[in-house]
């Protein structure tokens, strides 16, 4: 028999049957790491579609900008909103303003009178309000007549920095409608040390 027959003859013998097993048993396992790895990515796909859902939708999430809200908020804290029209006084909300997202306190609601004194402080319905959240009173910038009364379906709202705030003492903002409230302030999560219930 010659070389080139024996080389062929060699070339078509089948190889040992542990060889071949092995070598299934790595094709299989590449398949089930491929489909490992699909898997994963389309969990993570979901939970992150999710997640993005979840805060546009139901649990926003703000950063403020400003010192508006000290000492209850400051500049750089980042919150989660409960995204629904639901309020009441004293909650502190997020709402729509020139294509920015506010965040001040609901002093009052739809058909109540809102008074506040030049020294600053704040009456509603001729009751005179316990503002523990704020650490000094001041008129700010006030135009609207007072006493003034809050429209329906409408709040009257003012930062907690009464000297710099910015609100409804301004015809510039306000009242807020229902229709541009984001959602109540719930929790702060953002810096670690501040993470807790906003009040």
């Amino acid at each position: 028999m010659s070389e080139a027959k024996k080389g062929s003859r060699q070339r078509m013998e089948v190889p040992p049957v542990e060889l071949m097993e092995a070598e299934l048993g790595r094709i299989r396992q590449q398949g089930r790491r491929r489909s490992s790895a699909r898997s994963t990515i389309y969990t993570l796909l979901i939970v992150a579609a999710f997640a993005v859902i979840l805060t546009i939708l139901i649990l926003p999430v703000l950063t403020i900008q400003g010192v508006s809200m000290e000492e209850t908020l400051f500049d750089g804290d980042v919150v989660v909103a409960l995204n629904n029209h639901r309020y009441k006084t004293g909650d502190v909300i997020g709402f729509y303003y020139n294509n920015e997202v506010l965040v001040k306190r609901v002093i009052a609601t739809e058909t109540d009178w809102v008074d506040i004194d030049q020294d600053g402080t704040v009456y509603v319905n001729n009751v005179r309000l316990d503002e523990p959240y704020i650490s000094e009173k001041a008129f700010g910038e006030c135009n609207i007549n007072l006493p003034y009364q809050v429209p329906e379906d409408c709040c009257f709202v003012l930062g907690d920095h009464r000297a710099t705030s910015i609100d409804s003492r301004n015809r510039s903002v306000g009242c807020i409608p229902d229709s541009k409230v984001v959602g109540r302030l719930l929790l702060r999560i953002w810096p670690i040390e501040g993470f807790g219930k906003v009040e």
